[in-house]
This record gives structure tokens, sequence and C-alpha cells, in this order.
């Protein structure tokens, strides 16, 4: 039988998982598979969410003129300059949409966010991966992995999963090294959590180039995850093809209003990140007294590896804290077999982890 077939040959195309959620029969679960806030969402943005409920009979601002206008002022950049998207991957898979195509290439680091390889397939272009150093993206080894045919660098920093950072002389080389005719996508999704003075998120270079966008989210320290509410700043030009092509309601009402009083709470954000700060250190304390290895990590979440023998390797203790109604995220899709990767969760589920993982280690030590 004759059957509509796609455009595209997706045969092995593999989606986009996110991390694991559940535990059949447990209700309590300790989710930290997902990088979400540890405090949740500002209290001001939960009672802008109610109260624009009386109001889901309309349609929401197609232009997110307020939410547009709320970054404007937050950050300082120009209004006209700004997009809203249905959480950031939406904008991810616009600008793959826009810039490539079959025979092009899309670049990314070795251990990028896994959603830019599959932004690519899905318009029919092969996704690129460029070898890092040290679980860090290598700016000498992306430029060298540059062709006639590439189209787009994706580059989150901080990356995901590895919790690694470029610092501003690094992104400065790494630019002055791609051609212009590149699109240069900047994700900065944990820009918030960064507080080294040699980081910058990437709105700078956006004023100076007219070939790189910045990407961010309401989902991470603003957690707004379940509104799926993003933004980007870019050239004039790239702003207007991405208007051209995005859905007219991609940003719910609710959802604008959520992000544009999460953007007025500085005093929740500052709670959030002395939080992140905290906690992060005192996890890393406590996991290396466990002899456990860490990646340096300037966002909220840190990467762990473990040793390859099956008794104590990494899928040994994602099974060992399923049991106990824990939930890291496993990154052997991401080429990371010997590692877990645990968000900063609340004060108790930091302190679950703990215990959690020095009885493994301790089961560990019996078992060699």
């Amino acid at each position: 039988m004759t059957q509509p077939q796609p455009k595209l040959d997706l045969t092995g195309f593999t989606p986009y998982i996110g991390g694991e959620t559940r535990v059949p029969g447990q209700e309590n679960v300790i989710k930290l598979s997902a990088n979400e806030s540890a405090l949740g969402p500002s209290p001001k943005a939960i009672a802008a969410y109610h109260e624009a409920a009386g109001q889901l009979h309309r349609y929401p601002d197609g232009g997110c003129d307020d939410l547009r206008a709320a970054l404007a002022h937050r950050f300082n950049l120009n209004h006209d300059q700004l997009i809203c998207g249905n959480g950031s991957d939406e904008l991810i898979a616009l600008l793959a949409r826009a810039y490539a195509g079959p025979g092009d290439d899309v670049l990314v680091s070795e251990y990028g966010f896994l959603y830019y390889a599959v932004a690519a397939r899905a318009v029919g272009a092969r996704p690129i991966k460029a070898a890092e150093t040290d679980y860090t993206t290598d700016v000498d080894k992306l430029i060298n992995a540059i062709t006639d045919q590439t189209r787009i660098l994706f580059l989150a920093n901080p990356n995901n999963p590895t919790g690694s950072y470029l610092p501003r002389s690094e992104m400065e080389r790494l630019l002055a090294g791609i051609p212009q005719r590149i699109l240069v996508v900047l994700d900065a999704a944990y820009a918030e959590y960064v507080e080294e003075n040699d980081y910058e998120a990437g709105a700078a270079w956006v004023k100076t180039h007219n070939h790189v966008m910045m990407i961010r989210t309401f989902s991470k320290i603003f957690a707004l995850s379940g509104l799926r509410v993003g933004w980007g700043y870019g050239p004039p030009e790239v702003i207007a093809v991405l208007n051209r092509l995005r859905g007219p309601f991609s940003v719910n009402g609710p959802a604008q209003a959520a992000a544009v009083a999460a953007l007025e709470d500085q005093e929740f954000l500052e709670q959030s990140i002395n939080h992140n700060r905290h906690w992060r250190a005192w996890l890393i304390q406590e996991l290396r007294a466990l002899d456990l290895k860490l990646y340096p990590s300037v966002a909220n979440f840190l990467l762990v590896a473990f040793p390859e023998d099956k008794k104590c390797n990494a899928e040994a203790a994602a099974d060992f804290l399923k049991q106990r109604g824990i939930l890291p995220r496993k990154v052997d899709n991401y080429g990371l077999p010997d590692c877990l990767r645990f968000t900063i969760g609340k004060e108790a589920e930091n302190r679950a982890v703990v215990a959690a993982l020095a009885d493994f280690r301790a089961g560990w030590g019996a078992a060699s």
C-alpha cells in the first residue's frame, strides 16, 4: 500500500529524549535529571500565571511585546532585536531550518547539547562534532573543523552536560576565526549561574558582529520549564528571518505574564543564585570525599565519573540510586558512558544523594 513519505530520510533518526522523571512504585522521587531550578519559580511569577488564567479564551500577544520590553530593560538590549519562542529549543529548530539544509554542515562541540544535532538532522544537514580537550570546548579544533559546507555553529556556554565554559578571551579568539558567512549561535541557558568575572553570555558580541545570535531560556534559573519560554537576541536580519518562520502564537499568554514577573523579581533570583553557589560547593566537597571524580562546573549541575568495572560503573550507580528514588541523568548518549549528571537540588535532596552514593561507594569498596 502506498503511503505518504517524509521528504527527508529519517531512518535511524533519534529524537531528543529528556531525563527520567518516574520510578515505578515510588511517589516521592528525587528528580535530578533535568537541571531544573531547586527553588522553583518566583512567587510573583506564580501569581502572575494565576492572574492570567482569567484570559485563557484570548489569543496571546504574538509578538511578546511586554516580555521583550522587560528583557530589553533587564539586560539593556535593543527591543527590536529580541525574539521569544516556545522554549529555546524552538529557536534552535528555527535557526537550523532557516540557515541549514541538505548538503550543509552544522558544527557542534563534542559534548554539546544533543538537540543541536537533532535540529540539524531534522532539516537534512550533517552535524559535525569537533573534539574537546579536558571536557571543554576546544577553540582551535572548532575552527579547524570548519569547511565550505559549514553553515551554523551551535555552542553552549556554559556547556551541558559537562558544566565547563569558555572565558571571554577564548570566545574572542573563536569569533575571530569564524567566517562571517557562518551563523554563530551562543546558547547561554545557564548564564545566570555563572559568577566568573571572565564570562560573557553573548549580547556583547551580537552588538559587534553581524553573524552572532544569543539564545537564552526561562527554563533554568527562572524555573518556568513547564511553560516553555525561550528568547534570543540577534542581528536585525536574523531576527527578521525567524519572525517570518515562527508560529504566530508560539508563547502562550500565561507564560508571557509569568516570565515578565520572574524577570522583575530580582530578590528571588539572588536567592536561587546563592542556593546554587552554596550547595554546589558542598556537593563538590562531599563527593570528592567519597573519592569520586568530578568535572569543574559553573552551572547548576555536576558531572561525576565512575570506574569502568560493571560492579561500580555509572550504570550500576544509576540503578542503585534509582532504587533509592533518586534520578540523575545518564549521559551515555553524549558519549560519556562512565558519567552521571546531577542537578543541584534542595538541601534534603543533596544530602540524600551524598548518603546514597556513600552507601554505593561502601559496597564498591567491598566488591573490590
